[in-house]
């Protein structure tokens, strides 16, 4: 999964290629071409110590994790937001793939995803994650019982992010697109930011940090951010953009 913008939408103009747009177009968009590919990096040999020590402890209980980098998160609660119930399922590709494909060639989508074109495409995009070692997991986003929302969790401090910034072990990163326009516009992408960042920080103790990095010419997904609980750390040169490097906090969580 190349490193991406991941739009939270915003109520201002649309967002251009930022991971999460404010509230408004919101594509969380990985960059297609000329980017390097999360999946290509390699565990590092403290990670490969931390799992071998989560699989004794697994053994130990009789319990096998589902997910070594990040969990599970069919089993993460739903969260109730303003804009009602909202949960986290992970990707199905025989369930999951034509509706998709259909938000991938929405126009405002495929800006920042530039993923349009047969469902062939998006299943390309999809099978390196569905396939690999579990550092990014593909999931939608149900609001209310309907599928609303496409997201990408992954971990930052194995994505090629963490050439660019003093990435932390266990960083978890978001990508996000909200596929329906319904739910554009209106305040949508920053609820579910926010909720989706309280998920993470609650479901995966060892993380600190939940970090994004949109466009930082996207003023709407960096408003949204702000709005979401995370702070502009700082601005970084990526391979295909200019970044505001945003970062939730668990310390300053319940005062953002």
């Amino acid at each position: 999964m190349p490193p991406a913008d991941a739009p939270a939408e915003s109520d201002a103009a649309p967002p251009e290629p930022a991971h999460v747009p404010g509230d408004q177009g919101a594509t969380a968009a990985p960059s297609a071409t000329g980017t390097e590919d999360t999946l290509d990096l390699k565990l590092t040999e403290e990670l490969l110590a931390l799992i071998g020590e989560d699989r004794e402890r697994a053994a130990a209980t009789g319990r096998g994790p589902a997910g070594e980098l990040l969990g599970d998160p069919a089993t993460w609660p739903a969260a109730t937001t303003e804009a009602g119930v909202f949960q986290l399922v992970p990707v199905v590709p025989e369930r999951d793939l034509a509706v998709l494909s259909r938000w991938m060639n929405d126009p405002a989508v495929a800006a920042f995803w530039e993923l349009a074109g047969p469902e062939s495409v998006t299943a390309d995009h999809l099978k390196p994650q569905l396939d690999g070692d579990g550092r990014s997991i593909p999931c939608l986003g149900v609001l209310d019982g309907t599928p609303m929302s496409y997201w990408e969790i992954y971990r930052a401090d194995l994505d090629p992010l963490a050439r660019h910034y003093p990435a932390r072990l266990h960083d978890t990163g978001i990508h996000l697109l909200i596929g329906g326009v319904n739910n554009r516009g209106r305040g949508v992408g920053t609820t579910l930011l926010r909720a989706v960042a309280d998920l993470v920080l609650d479901n995966l103790p060892r993380c600190g940090r939940v970090v994004a990095e949109p466009d930082l010419r996207n003023t709407p997904s960096v408003s949204a951010f702000l709005s979401a609980g995370f702070r502009f750390s700082a601005e970084v040169d990526l391979p295909d953009k200019r970044a505001a490097l945003m970062i939730r906090d668990r310390t300053y969580r319940d005062h953002l």
